[in-house]
């Protein structure tokens, strides 16, 4: 059991630094009008990092490699807090806020996605721009159809293949 969690941690690791490559693409901040900020990267993590969530959670341990995934994330949002100057008795705090921020933003992706109430543009809008007002209706646009193809992308993609 000890080995396969371990082998659980590495393969959640690994699809946690591609997922966060993913929310690092430029067209996200130029296109889709995500502001280049703290707030912003974050919030454009967020996002992936919700839908590469929902898509192992399709998988027969799905709930254990999307905590591994979840557990990883944070292990590095919580290096980058450090490394960016917050205070060690700071960044408890903070990781606190940012945990419970990602998981409202999660559900929520996850309803929208699902064909939710709540349409997918409302979703990004609410959660995406870094607390700030979206550019325009057009950028809303490109995140909503982007999200939608990452959704489909990783849907579609088999689990060994997540991480390639």
């Amino acid at each position: 059991m000890l080995s396969r969690k371990r082998a659980d941690d590495k393969f959640a690791a690994a699809f946690y630094l591609r997922t966060a490559e993913q929310a690092r693409q430029p067209a996200l901040f130029d296109a889709c009008g995500i502001p280049d900020t703290l707030d912003g990267r974050f919030d454009a993590l967020a996002l992936h990092a919700a839908i590469a969530i929902e898509r192992l959670r399709q998988e027969p341990q799905g709930e254990r490699l999307a905590q591994a995934f979840f557990d990883a994330m944070f292990r590095h949002l919580d290096i980058t807090l450090r490394e960016l100057g917050v205070q060690d008795l700071g960044v408890g705090r903070k990781i606190k806020i940012m945990a419970e921020g990602f998981h409202g933003r999660a559900l929520a992706y996850r309803e929208a996605l699902a064909g939710g109430v709540t349409p997918l543009a409302d979703v990004l809008r609410r959660n995406a721009y870094g607390g700030r007002p979206p550019a325009d209706e057009a950028a809303v646009e490109r995140l909503e159809a982007h999200s939608r193809q990452y959704a489909r992308k990783l849907a579609e993609t088999p689990f060994n293949n997540l991480i390639k």
